[in-house]
């Protein structure tokens, strides 16, 4: 018997897990994570999901967007987190045009739940077919909708999307289908907070907001962000938890608590 069969394993998230949390009105915490050492932080402050993002191009590469990242990218931060994951739900973002094609998008999924231990893969935009055929192949997605980072060449600039009333309207109707087509979680970003707040009320599936408001299910960071340690200019929409702590595991509890309990963000972190 291996010596490690009597240690005790805390119960891994699930979706359902998630969706219950929803139902009751409890927030949805979650954070960037892209190593093995800070996941297990993560993990031990109790940090509901994982989001192994591609923004690792821009915070760990060193790269000016989250362009140049790629699959052997995504599939090795992603498996090094699995590792160091103890409770922690696990998302695992498709990188540009890793989901070109609804089949590439599947076969690229494939990749980072099988191999990289995933729970379930994100991708940008209403991309329906894709998300449908991948649903259809039992693998569970997470929407991404308002600012897309992948798109910054097309946006020119990374701002607040959804200001206009005709494109709220279009932002709204693009949640309302990836949740049709099967999508299980929706992410939001920089979109103005009233807007994910009737995108949070109207959806089943829980909406995570990153820069939009305090009404979303859950909140997302970047975590070298919210730690200060991030290259670069930090976005309004974060905050510096490092400023009132004295350890980053605190940082992180802080953060923690502060969205559990409605918190943050606060006015001057929303549009």
């Amino acid at each position: 018997m291996s010596q490690y069969s009597t240690v005790s394993r805390a119960k891994i998230k699930t979706i359902a897990d998630l969706q219950q949390m929803k139902q009751a009105g409890q927030k949805i915490t979650s954070l960037t994570a892209y190593d093995a050492s800070f996941t297990a932080l993560l993990d031990q402050a109790g940090v509901d999901i994982l989001l192994v993002g591609d923004s690792l191009g821009m915070v760990v590469q060193g790269h000016a967007s989250t362009l140049p990242v790629n699959m052997q990218d995504m599939l090795y931060h992603t498996q090094i987190v699995s590792r160091g994951r103890q409770q922690a739900f696990i998302i695992a973002d498709l990188p540009f045009m890793s989901s070109a094609t609804p089949l590439q998008a599947a076969e690229n999924a494939a990749l980072l739940i099988q191999q990289g231990g995933a729970q379930m893969v994100k991708l940008e935009g209403a991309k329906i077919e894709a998300i449908e055929f991948m649903v259809q192949q039992g693998i569970p997605v997470c929407a991404h909708l308002g600012l897309l980072p992948q798109s910054i060449y097309q946006l020119g600039k990374y701002t607040v999307q959804g200001k206009l009333e005709k494109d709220a309207a279009k932002i709204l109707a693009d949640a309302v289908k990836v949740e049709q087509a099967g999508a299980q979680m929706l992410i939001v970003e920089c979109i103005p907070a009233s807007l994910a707040e009737q995108i949070s009320e109207q959806l089943l599936i829980p909406v995570i907001g990153i820069g939009a408001g305090v009404h979303c299910d859950g909140q997302v960071l970047v975590l070298y962000d919210m730690l200060d340690i991030s290259l670069g200019r930090k976005p309004r929409f974060s905050k510096n938890y490092m400023q009132q702590s004295g350890s980053i595991l605190e940082a992180i509890q802080s953060y923690v608590a502060e969205v559990r309990e409605q918190k943050f963000p606060a006015q001057e972190h929303s549009f």
